[in-house]
C-alpha cells in the first residue's frame, strides 16, 4: 500500500504564499511518528501551510496507542517498559502561560501549575480546535522506516506499507528507562528491591517498606521522595553533589556509588545507609528509535569531533549530529527528508516544538536555505563550548550535556529557529516576560503551593484569561511581587547569551 508513487526530487518553491509554483509540482507525502505534543504540533503546522491547502502536501500521523497525548495519556504500569511514566499526582513544573502553545492558551481559570489531566485535556482541545484527528491513525505503530530510492518506506503494525518524502520523528523520549551504571543496581532490580520511576504511580501501589532510597535530582525524583515519605518511616534522597542533611524523616545524600545485597547503600563521600527496603531510580530515560535501522542511525557514541561523522548516532542521550538540533548532518539521504523534534530537555516544550516544526517544514520546502558548512561550524563550536564547560573531553559527558541547555539558551535558540523559518511562517520573538517567568518557575511554584494550601488559589485565577493572554501575564507579575514581599529570591533576567 502506498500513498505516493516514486516521484522527482522535491520542488523547492512553495512555502511563501506570494511565490509562484512551477509546472504543477507533485504531491508530497509526510509521515509523522507519534501523536503526542510533538506530533500534534507538527501536524498542526503542516495544515496551516499553503502547500496543504493547495493539496501539495499530504500528512499522516501514526500513533501506537489508543488515543492522542503521548506521555500525558495515562496508563497503568503493566507494560515493560510502561507506556508512560505519568504518576498520579503529577503537575506541571512550569506555569502554564509559559508552557502553552503560541496562540492557544490554556482555558480561563486554569490553575497556574495544572494537574497532568488538565494538560491531557488541553492537548485534546488543541487537536479538536485545529481539526487534527482526521489525519491521525490510532492504534497504528510504526515498525520500520527504510530508505528506498529517493523516498522512505514505512511499514506499520496493521501490515500496510507506505512511501513518504518526509518523515518527522516525534515519538518522545520518556519511554525507555535509563539505569545508572552503579554496582549492585542490576542485582537489586532482579531481586525486586529496586524499580525505575517509570513504574511508579503512587506510594500506596506497592509495599515499599519502612526505608526507601530515591535516586535522582529531577522533578520526578523530588516529587516521589516527598510522596513516599507519607507511607514509610524514612526516605533517603540521593542526588549528585548534595550535602548530607537530615530533616526529620528525610535524609539528603550525595551520588549513589554502590548498593549491597544486605540493604546497604554507599554514597560518593563514603557515607553508608543501612536497612534500605526499596530503591526507586528516578534516573531519566534513553532516546530510542526502534523503527530506524542501523543503516539510518547507529547506536553508540560518535567518533571525536572535529570532523563531523558521516552518519548520525543515537547516543541514548539524543541524536548527533543534527543541524539546528533537528536535521541530520550526514551523507546518506537529504537532510530535510528525516527530522527529529523535541530532543532538548529542561526546556519549555510546547512553544519550542512549534518552532522546530516550522523550521523542519521550511527546510523541506526550501532546502537550499540551510547552510551545511555553517551548521557544521556551529556544531563543532558547541562541542568545544561544552568540553570547556565540563572540563573534559569525555565523549559520554559530551553526549549527556548536548541537549541540556542553559536556562536562557533555549529562548535564544527558539528565536534563531523563528528567524530561519520567517519566510514561511509568522516570526515570533520570545517575550521578555517568558524569560523572566521561566527563571522564576520554582519561586512561582512555591508560592502557588502556598496559595493552594491556604485556599486562596482558586480566587487568584478565577476568570483570569477571559480577557486575553495579558491577564495571565499580569497574574504572574502579581505572584512575583508577592514573592518579593515574602523575601523569596526572585531572579532578574540577565543579558542574553549566544544561542545553542
Amino acid at each position: 500500500m502506498s500513498p505516493s508513487a516514486h516521484s522527482p526530487p522535491v520542488d523547492t518553491d512553495g512555502l511563501i504564499k506570494d511565490r509562484s509554483l512551477k509546472c504543477d509540482p507533485p504531491q508530497k507525502h509526510i509521515c509523522i511518528i507519534g501523536a503526542g505534543p510533538a506530533g500534534l504540533t507538527a501536524l498542526k503546522t503542516i495544515l496551516e501551510t499553503p502547500q496543504f491547502n493547495s493539496n501539495l502536501w499530504k500528512p499522516i500521523a501514526f500513533e501506537a496507542r489508543e488515543n492522542i497525548g503521548g506521555i500525558w495519556l495515562p496508563a497503568p504500569p503493566t507494560d515493560d517498559p510502561p507506556l508512560t511514566p505519568l504518576y498520579d499526582s503529577l503537575t506541571t513544573n512550569l506555569p502554564h502561560p509559559v508552557m502553552a502553545f503560541p496562540n492557544f492558551p490554556f482555558p480561563p481559570s486554569t490553575p497556574v501549575y495544572p494537574h497532568a489531566s488538565v494538560v491531557r485535556q488541553y492537548l485534546v482541545d488543541y487537536a479538536a480546535h485545529f481539526n487534527l484527528l482526521p489525519h491521525i491513525r490510532l492504534n497504528t505503530r510504526v515498525e520500520s522506516v527504510q530508505r528506498k530510492s529517493d523516498q522512505w518506506e514505512v511499514k506499520v503494525s496493521t501490515g500496510d506499507t507506505f512511501t513518504f518524502d518526509l518523515v518527522m520523528v516525534c515519538n518522545g523520549h520518556y519511554r525507555v528507562p535509563h539505569y545508572p551504571e552503579v554496582p549492585g543496581v542490576q542485582t537489586w532490580l532482579k531481586a525486586g528491591k529496586a524499580t525505575h520511576s517509570a513504574w511508579y504511580r503512587n506510594p500506596h501501589a506497592i509495599n515499599l517498606g519502612n526505608t526507601v532510597l530515591v535516586v535522582g535530582a529531577g522533578p520526578s525524583g523530588t516529587d516521589i521522595s516527598k510522596e513516599v515519605l507519607t507511607t514509610c518511616q524514612t526516605v533517603i534522597h540521593s542526588t549528585s553533589g548534595a550535602v548530607n542533611e537530615d530533616l526529620d524523616d528525610m535524609k539528603h545524600r550525595g551520588r549513589l556509588t554502590r548498593l549491597e545485597a544486605d540493604g546497604r547503600a554507599i554514597f560518593e563521600d563514603g557515607t553508608v545507609e543501612y536497612g534500605i527496603d526499596h530503591c526507586i531510580l528516578a534516573t531519566g530515560f534513553e532516546t530510542s528509535f526502534p523503527f530506524l535501522p542501523d543503516t539510518v542511525i547507529q547506536t553508540g557514541l560518535p567518533p571525536d569531533v572535529p570532523p563531523l561523522p558521516s552518519k548520525i548516532y543515537n547516543t541514548l542521550h539524543g541524536v548527533f549530529p543534527l543541524a539546528k538540533h533537528i536535521l541530520p548532518m550526514q551523507r546518506q539521504f537529504p537532510h530535510w527528508s528525516l527530522v527529529f523534534l523535541g530532543l532538548l530537555v529542561k526546556a519549555v516544550p510546547f512553544p519550542l516544538l512549534e518552532a522546530q516544526a516550522q523550521t523542519a517544514l521550511h527546510a523541506f520546502a526550501h532546502p537550499d536555505e540551510l547552510d551545511p558548512e555553517q551548521e557544521a561550524k556551529d556544531i563543532i563550536t558547541r562541542c568545544e563550548d561544552i568540553r570547556q564547560r565540563v572540563g573534559s573531553d569525555n565523549p559520554l559527558l559530551l553526549a549527556k550535556r548536548w541537549y541540556r541547555v542553559q536556562p536562557l539558551e533555549q529562548f535564544d535558540y527558539r528565536d534563531k529557529l523563528n528567524d530561519f523559518a520567517a519566510g514561511s511562517f509568522p516570526g515570533r520573538k520570545v517575550a521578555a516576560w517568558e524569560r523572566l517567568m521561566y527563571l522564576n518557575k520554582n519561586i512561582l511554584q512555591t508560592l502557588w503551593v502556598e496559595l493552594e494550601r491556604s485556599g486562596e488559589a482558586k480566587s487568584w485565577v478565577k476568570g483570569v484569561g477571559e480577557g486575553g493572554q495579558h491577564e495571565w501575564i499580569e497574574l504572574l507579575q502579581r505572584m512575583l511581587q508577592r514573592a518579593e514581599e515574602q523575601g523569596l529570591p526572585v531572579v532578574k533576567v540577565p543579558q542574553a547569551k549566544p544561542a545553542v
